[in-house]
């Protein structure tokens, strides 16, 4: 079936923004030429595509399966117009960059802080969700590479690389000062509400599966989506919760955390970059990926002299 790509462009734009004005204005065409377009292309795929609604348009289930395969295509075209484009300028592009909560925290935001210093031009689009949707938007195309926490199960086509290692603790709110004198043990913690990231997360099956390895169950009493409500919700003593100490310690200091000492070995987590093998990185892509490297090498060294050096 040859079908003229500038149709599925028209098509992105109308999925993309769900309104033919819109759609008309941000190609620079007319109202009328994109319907004709989109009609056109539902004639030749065999299928309808769009339904009309009082507020614009929705994507049937037809289109929801083109748009998958048409955005990540689009973006690749962009991408690399960008990247030919800059040839004669320093370097340009954009970066598709997803990550959890915890690799931003405690390692991507001063690593892009300084790779944007050294690199203006290059634009980074952050996608910031949980380990298993990452790897899910990795296999789609959907970013370039994924900067996530383990646990998470790689597949063949997966190239991992671990950039750093940290150690969660338990803690709670001052009003579980007391705790601090005890050892507790993993079964002893249904005594307590229990804060913690909710299904479907990384840190959750982490943390089920200690559990059950100590024969208790895990019963979260309050689940967030997202580890940035943890350490909020502890310190108002809504419970007690796992998080990575390099986080906590500025709280444990100023005295609004207090540490609980457990009687089981926590197990150390890695934050780890995850590619895939088969595509080729672009340029920007690549001049991000040798930054971040050289960024953790740098930062080991500081580490192993007993300081921290910055670039």
């Amino acid at each position: 079936m040859d079908i003229n790509f500038e149709y599925y462009k028209i098509f992105y734009y109308a999925a993309k923004y769900k309104n033919i004005t819109k759609a008309a204005a941000a190609l620079g065409s007319s109202q009328p030429n994109v319907t004709r377009i989109i009609r056109l292309l539902e004639a030749q795929l065999g299928c309808r595509l769009f339904i009309r609604e009082p507020r614009g348009l929705s994507l049937t289930e037809a289109g929801e399966k083109l748009y998958s395969h048409v955005e990540i295509a689009y973006k690749h075209f962009m991408n690399a117009q960008e990247e030919l484009g800059g040839k004669s300028d320093e370097e340009r592009g954009t970066i598709e960059l997803g990550a959890t909560e915890t690799a931003l925290h405690l390692l991507l935001l001063d690593a892009m802080r300084r790779f944007k210093t050294a690199h203006p031009k290059i634009r980074i689009k952050v996608h910031n969700h949980n380990t298993p949707e990452l790897l899910q938007a990795l296999n789609a195309g959907k970013i370039d590479f994924a900067v996530i926490t383990t646990p998470f199960k790689a597949a063949k086509t997966h190239h991992c690389e671990i950039l750093h290692t940290f150690h969660e603790i338990l803690v709670g709110g001052l009003q579980y000062q007391a705790l601090q004198e005890k050892n507790l043990s993993l079964p002893a913690l249904k005594s307590y509400p229990l804060i913690g990231l909710g299904r479907g997360t990384a840190t959750y099956d982490l943390y089920k599966d200690l559990f059950i390895a100590h024969d208790t169950d895990m019963e979260l009493d309050m689940e967030v989506a997202s580890s940035d409500l943890m350490l909020p919700l502890i310190q108002s003593s809504l419970g007690l919760g796992f998080v990575p100490e390099a986080l906590a310690q500025p709280l444990l200091k100023k005295k609004r955390l207090v540490q609980i000492p457990l009687d089981a070995a926590i197990p150390t987590r890695s934050i780890q970059i995850v590619s895939d093998k088969d595509r080729r990185k672009n340029a920007a892509t690549d001049i991000f990926y040798q930054s971040l490297m050289s960024d953790i090498l740098c930062k080991k060294a500081g580490t192993q002299n007993g300081h921290f050096m910055e670039k």
